[in-house]
């Protein structure tokens, strides 16, 4: 028995590429027609011999190409080289007319040429970002990802094989920068530009599809923080092998919100309710002091962090032991590596990384701020 086969996923073509082709084809059909029309110009002064004028040719040879059926200007009555040359001319060039015509029409009526330059002008955005967020993927999701982080004020690169997630996304949050293919290819990655990326999330429906795709990112992007998804437990240890940095379980994950909307309904109520706050962006946020910061004599109340609106100080990660203190004290020595982790909105988060930067000197990196 023949296993049946699986879909395949749309070959990616750059906008580069696609244009190349569109005006390869574009070419050689106006060349074909202006050819043509050139011959029929100068076989019909030939014909004419002296006795009518260039304008009487392009006119014989516009009424032969078109098949309008207007009267002869130039008379074939008692000439049958020229009736020949006409029927010649006639069935070569109405196959060009009937090819170029409909092409170039479809050009504008049907928006090919918007499309593409609207791709074009978008990949030219994309080349500019740096420190940016990849999500990549053709589930639910993927949605939800580009939400938070659009939510939370960071630059996005969609990549999905899924024309209808793509244009359901668009719909949903307007204009992003988005390519459509393959994440686990790498002209794709490169075309989202990967190699300057901070993260990229990987949210595939198979997989199978989520390991290559970060062990493609990875490869491309030996710092940038990779999160993947997976579907069955047994495969968290292979996306972490190919280099994932946290694996997420969407089906624990609704697990335990089940258990959670249970035994705690207000706090969840609480989260709901921050999350989903169209107007604000206040989340749980983690700030990393960089390893470059002149924190010597430094304590955390330097950073005067509850006295900055929009955000308090909940707890710190220490570099190394990973211990975590809740409620830290204010007395607590700042060290390079350490987290700090707060809850602030856009506004506030962005108060803390310039405090941290007016206090020891460096400003954190976009990576380490993420949550």
């Amino acid at each position: 028995m023949i296993p049946p086969q699986q879909p395949s996923r749309p070959r990616h073509r750059s906008s580069d590429a696609e244009f190349a082709r569109i005006q390869r084809r574009l070419r050689l059909a106006l060349g074909a027609l202006i050819l043509v029309t050139l011959v029929g110009v100068l076989g019909f002064v030939i014909i004419a011999r002296g006795e009518h004028s260039v304008i009487d040719a392009i006119y014989m040879t516009i009424i032969t190409l078109a098949t309008v059926g207007f009267t002869e200007v130039i008379d074939m009555t008692d000439n049958p080289a020229g009736r020949i040359f006409t029927v010649v001319l006639l069935l070569g060039g109405m196959g060009i007319v009937a090819y170029t015509v409909p092409m170039v029409a479809a050009l504008f009526i049907e928006g090919q040429l918007h499309h593409i330059f609207a791709r074009r002008r978008m990949q030219k955005t994309i080349s500019q970002m740096s420190n940016h967020y990849i999500v990549g993927g053709d589930g639910a999701s993927t949605w939800y990802a580009v939400e938070e982080l659009l939510g939370t004020h960071r630059p996005v690169v969609l990549v999905t094989p899924s024309e209808s997630l793509l244009t359901d996304i668009q719909e949903r949050v307007g204009e992003i920068p988005a390519i459509m293919g393959d994440p686990s290819d790498d002209a794709v990655l490169l075309e989202t530009g990967v190699d300057r990326a901070a993260g990229v999330v990987l949210s595939m429906l198979e997989d199978k599809d989520n390991v290559l795709g970060v062990i493609t990112a990875r490869r491309l992007n030996r710092t940038a923080r990779i999160v993947a998804a997976t579907r069955v437990q047994e495969t968290i240890p292979k996306l972490q092998a190919a280099g994932a940095d946290a694996v997420v379980s969407p089906s624990r994950i609704g697990g335990l919100r089940i258990a959670s909307e249970l035994v705690r309904p207000k706090v969840v109520s609480f989260l709901d309710q921050m999350l989903r706050d169209k107007g604000g962006s206040l989340r749980v946020e983690e700030v990393t002091i960089p390893s470059t910061a002149d924190v010597a004599g430094r304590t955390l109340s330097s950073l005067q962090i509850n006295e900055t609106p929009g955000a308090v100080l909940l707890a710190l990660k220490k570099p190394g032991s990973g211990e975590v203190v809740f409620k830290p004290d204010a007395n607590t020595a700042l060290e390079p590596g350490l987290t700090i982790i707060v809850m602030a909105d856009h506004e506030g988060l962005a108060r803390i990384g310039v405090s941290l930067e007016r206090t020891t000197g460096a400003a954190p990196s976009p990576a380490g701020q993420s949550s």
